[in-house]
């Protein structure tokens, strides 16, 4: 499989402090299997859709236990010339530029305004073996209370276009879409004091496809997930917001099933 354009989102993890929970949880929601934990690398393990590597879940390392999160990984050429953009560009380098093994080098960063997500240099293990399809990544949104500084921070870093999306029903709406001149890639929305409350740091939210999302809504509450809004028919697909019982955010969205016209995108001067 080729490896991931450069800025592309790439992969996907997070750590869990009941991998066996977590594991269950996704397994039912989204049909997940797993691979073999690898015990010399943390237990990371893989999660597969249909047989192919769509994510993974890691125990958290002794002194990292608190909340759970999902992680975007971005692909990268050069972990090191990457992590030199994220300092030049007034962001934090959290960890590495690190080699694991023959799979790959990787970092994780912080942006100016607060959103954690993370770099991979492609060695063995591309990435994502499959985007889009039932139970793998589709999409992903930056939530951020500084749009100002993640407008200007990620495509400095990863040769991003903006385009502006315009929403004549909802003309206070601010969001923003990224891409490297072809399909969009990640989108970047605006986070607002009526929405999210103020212990909610600025985030990346993921999308996994499902195949019903009232059904994986249904699934998730019943098993201990919280649904934090929708579900709710788009032009892009019906989607909902939801958080796993460990606390980690995601979002769940059955592009099959879309209504509406799609927003006009401008490109930002």
């Amino acid at each position: 499989m080729a490896a991931h354009p450069e800025g592309a989102p790439c992969w996907v993890d997070a750590m869990f402090s009941d991998v066996e929970g977590a594991k269950s949880f996704y397994g039912e929601v989204l049909g997940w299997t797993f691979g073999e934990s690898s015990s010399e690398y943390g237990n990371y393990t893989q999660a597969y859709a249909d047989g192919k590597a769509v994510a993974a879940v890691v125990p958290p390392m002794p002194g990292q236990e608190g909340q759970s999160a999902w992680c975007l990984y971005f692909a990268t050429s050069d972990a090191d010339a990457t992590a030199a953009k994220v300092r030049d560009n007034g962001g934090e380098v959290l960890m590495g530029p690190m080699r694991v093994g023959d799979f790959g080098s990787m970092l994780l960063a912080r942006s100016p305004d607060g959103v954690v997500f993370g770099g991979w240099q492609a060695g063995v293990h591309q990435g994502f073996e499959s985007m889009g399809v039932p139970g793998a990544f589709v999409w992903a949104e930056i939530f951020t209370r500084e749009p100002e500084k993640s407008d200007a921070f990620f495509p400095a870093v990863f040769s991003y276009r903006s385009k502006r999306m315009d929403d004549p029903d909802n003309p206070h709406m601010d969001f923003r879409v990224f891409d490297l001149g072809q399909n969009p890639l990640l989108g970047r929305m605006k986070m607002t004091a009526e929405d999210f409350p103020p212990e909610v740091p600025s985030y990346i939210n993921v999308y996994f496809t499902v195949p019903d999302c009232d059904d994986a809504v249904a699934k998730a509450t019943k098993l201990g997930g919280v649904l934090r809004f929708g579900p709710m028919d788009t032009p892009f697909g019906r989607f909902a917001a939801l958080s796993d019982p460990q606390g980690a955010s995601f979002s769940v969205i059955d592009v099959t099933n879309t209504q509406g016209e799609m927003p006009e995108l401008k490109d930002v001067d």
